[in-house]
């Protein structure tokens, strides 16, 4: 395998970039098409994870000529190519006879927990990628695919799941086991989510087994879905549409019936454990005791106002309390649960009305605070034990903190955290066991950076990378400031200005927000996730002003701030961007007149109640996947915030934009794919009835087969909706702007 070493390699690939793209001035205008240019705010190293026990990092990087696997050393700083698509599909490598992969995509590639070998799927099927002698395994070939591929933790089996039953295979004899058989698909999961758990008790990013330490034992999720309610999703693009139902629990709908199981691998046998007689819970997180025979469930309550630790005997399912943490208005789940080596346990609370990290005994009695005052937790990045060590993000609670994340390292034993960064800026943290830590961070005006550090002698090394284009530099730029809100309060803010600026000239603005609890739009970090950011300042060089504005239940205002939502939507939200208003009507260069508002998902449903009951401030909107309803939600979400339907009818009601569709007075543009599994498309397809019924004009712009973010669009899609909502706000913001008296 050639190695490469980064600096001389790194400076000649730059050289054949700069020579093949043509790069803009500082001085060339932004253009449309720029926005759909990859190679704009420049190419960063992907798939990140580091390899068992060891100070090298594995990465998927693209320079030019495709993807290629490196293994990146963090003491050296140089890399080395281990592998590439063709070679995990057979090309170059050594196979069995009958194995070969397609041609087709290498999904989820991950180390096996030896660190040895490489572990990917093609088609479903799973194969080996053994580093040190290049040869390939077959280890699956079946008919499903398998899923939530979950190795153990002594290297010697992988479960995963096919057509949702739960089933582990040998490593060494290739022999597999089924473990469950009452898998229905889309109704009965075992060590698989359904679609609310996977969404929001786990944030898109589920796990559903658990290993214990020795890999004897598996815990799994059981979950039915026969009573919940079902939503077709039609595909149309056939002559005969087809359809899709979804198992989606709308707000007061029956839940799931969730139980864990956990199965003695050797011998299939299987207990259930006894999580309580209410069935209406959700069972949040799973973790194993260090002793391998006990496990800690998270419970939350329906209302999600009490959460409990509950401590399970594998033996015959037997659980106890082992603490609890309550709130008034609801608990926020977190990921930040660690049992130590002792029994006691590191856990997070929200209990100050900002959220920190405290060290509990075996017994769950409090010890101590771990993370610093000032500073609000989001999330715990790594533990060591042995060193005495762990390695946590958070944002200041001053008041433009939560503008910006920040790394730091504190003692378990407790003492003074030390902040491991300091610039301006969104900092994150991916932590290996050694102690080594890719960096990365960015700010709102500079497209993110990656950086190799380690803990104990402060040395880094750059990741492979190709730099932004010159004309990223030269856009319009971002200001943050706060401005005055209700009740006295200060909002955080941030503007953008046109990029040429003549004197005596008003220029029309769009305003961006979100809204919702704990929701956040005002940040210092670069957004090129689903095109906002890049649009946002394409639209300041075609003259426009960008202005984005928190509310007051936003996460600058901690727990306490989102709590103002509780039971009731709209107001607050509304309050806060009807007070930017007021801040942009003292500016002498903004046309007050020339107002327009966006958002998208939640933003787009805040868009809709803040155009239907504040009728002429803003002279246009665009609304995209918004919930018109909220009764259409699903469940878990919805009860958090406002409630059961039957226990909060009029907050349902005066909440929900459609309720004041009559009202519409100005432009609005509402945008749905038609394959949105979140919000459904029944969201603006009834609001679009009531609109009708209430004889108001509106613009509705489906994208068939899109889902609920931008990027589950096809880039004709994506580059359809830009324009769509560039010629919007074009054609009802864009007038000449007027001369200041």
């Amino acid at each position: 395998m050639p190695r490469l070493h980064r600096p001389i390699w790194f400076a000649v690939l730059c050289l054949l970039i700069a020579v093949q793209m043509p790069l803009l001035a500082d001085d060339d205008p932004m253009t449309f098409d720029d926005l759909f240019r990859p190679e704009l705010d420049g190419t960063l190293a992907e798939d990140l994870q580091w390899r068992p026990d060891s100070h090298q990092l594995l990465l998927t990087w693209d320079g030019g000529d495709g993807d290629q696997y490196l293994l990146f050393d963090a003491v050296s700083g140089e890399h080395q190519v281990v592998a590439t698509p063709a070679d995990l599909r057979g090309g170059g490598a050594e196979h069995d006879e009958d194995t070969e992969p397609e041609e087709a995509d290498i999904d989820d590639l991950r180390f096996l927990t030896s660190g040895e070998a490489l572990l990917y799927a093609v088609d479903g099927d799973l194969y080996r990628f053994t580093l040190a002698n290049r040869t390939i395994q077959r280890l699956t070939s079946s008919q499903a695919d398998e899923e939530m591929v979950n190795p153990s933790p002594d290297g010697r089996r992988l479960a995963y799941v096919k057509d949702n039953d739960l089933y582990v295979l040998d490593l060494t004899t290739l022999e597999e086991q089924r473990l469950s058989d009452d898998g229905e698909p889309e109704v009965v999961f075992n060590g698989i989510t359904d679609w609310v758990y996977w969404e929001e008790i786990w944030g898109r990013d589920a796990t559903a087994s658990w290993w214990n330490a020795n890999g004897s034992h598996l815990a799994y999720y059981h979950i039915d879905d026969r009573e919940v309610a079902v939503y077709p999703l039609v595909d149309t693009s056939e002559v005969h549409p087809t359809v899709k139902e979804q198992r989606y629990p709308k707000a007061g709908d029956p839940l799931p019936k969730v139980a864990i199981r956990v199965v003695d691998v050797a011998s299939k046998r299987t207990v259930s454990l006894d999580t309580g007689s209410d069935p209406d819970v959700y069972l949040a997180r799973v973790h194993w005791h260090p002793d391998g025979k006990q496990l800690v469930v998270q419970r939350l309550n329906r209302d999600q106002t009490q959460i409990d630790l509950l401590l399970c005997r594998t033996t015959d399912g037997a659980c106890s309390t082992l603490m609890s943490d309550r709130w008034p208005s609801w608990i926020n789940l977190g990921n930040e649960f660690t049992f130590l080596a002792d029994g006691g346990f590191l856990w997070s609370s929200e209990k100050s009305g900002w959220k920190h990290l405290y060290a509990h005994d075996a017994q769950g009695r409090e010890l101590r605070r771990l993370t610093p005052e000032g500073w609000n937790l989001t999330s715990l990045d790594h533990v060591d034990e042995s060193n005495d060590r762990i390695v946590f993000t958070a944002y200041g609670t001053g008041t433009l903190g939560a503008s910006e994340r920040h790394v730091f390292t504190a003692a378990l034993g407790g003492g003074e955290a030390r902040q491991l960064t300091s610039s301006v800026g969104w900092h994150s943290a991916l932590v290996s066991e050694s102690g080594d830590w890719v960096h990365t961070f960015s700010d709102a005006d500079s497209p993110p950076r990656q950086v190799v550090r380690r803990l104990g002698d402060g040395t880094s090394h750059a990741l492979p990378n190709i730099p932004p284009m010159a004309t990223v530099a030269a856009l319009p730029k971002w200001r943050f400031f706060t401005l005055d809100g209700p009740e006295g309060s200060k909002l955080p803010a941030q503007i953008m200005l046109p990029s040429h600026q003549e004197p005596g000239k008003r220029y029309p603005v769009i305003m961006y927000h979100y809204g919702g609890p704990a929701s956040q739009v005002v940040s210092q970090r670069w957004r090129d996730d689903d095109l906002r950011g890049l649009w946002h300042k394409y639209m300041a060089s075609q003259g426009y002003v960008l202005l984005a504005v928190d509310n007051q239940a936003s996460s600058y205002f901690g727990k306490r701030g989102e709590d103002r939502l509780h039971r009731r939507f709209g107001e607050v939200e509304l309050a806060g961007q009807l007070a930017a208003v007021d801040y942009l009507k003292t500016l002498p260069w903004v046309d007050s007149q020339r107002l327009g508002l966006w958002g998208w998902s939640g933003g787009g449903s805040h868009t809709l109640y803040s155009l239907l009951n504040r009728p002429g401030v803003w002279k246009a909107g665009i609304s995209g996947a918004p919930v018109t309803a909220w009764k259409y939600y699903d469940a878990i979400w919805m009860e958090r915030y406002l409630d059961l339907p039957s226990n909060n009818a009029a907050g349902y009601e005066a909440s929900s934009p459609i309720t004041y569709a009559a009202d519409l007075k100005d432009a609005l543009l509402v945008i749905h794919g038609t394959a949105d599994d979140n919000v459904h498309p029944q969201n603006s397809l009834n609001l679009a009835t009531a609109f009708i019924e209430a004889g108001v004009p509106f613009d509705l712009a489906l994208y068939p087969g899109a889902k609920h973010s931008f990027g589950s669009f096809k880039e004709s899609g994506r580059r359809h909706l830009m324009r769509r909502m560039t010629d919007f706000f074009d054609r009802h913001l864009r007038a000449e702007p007027e001369t200041v008296p």
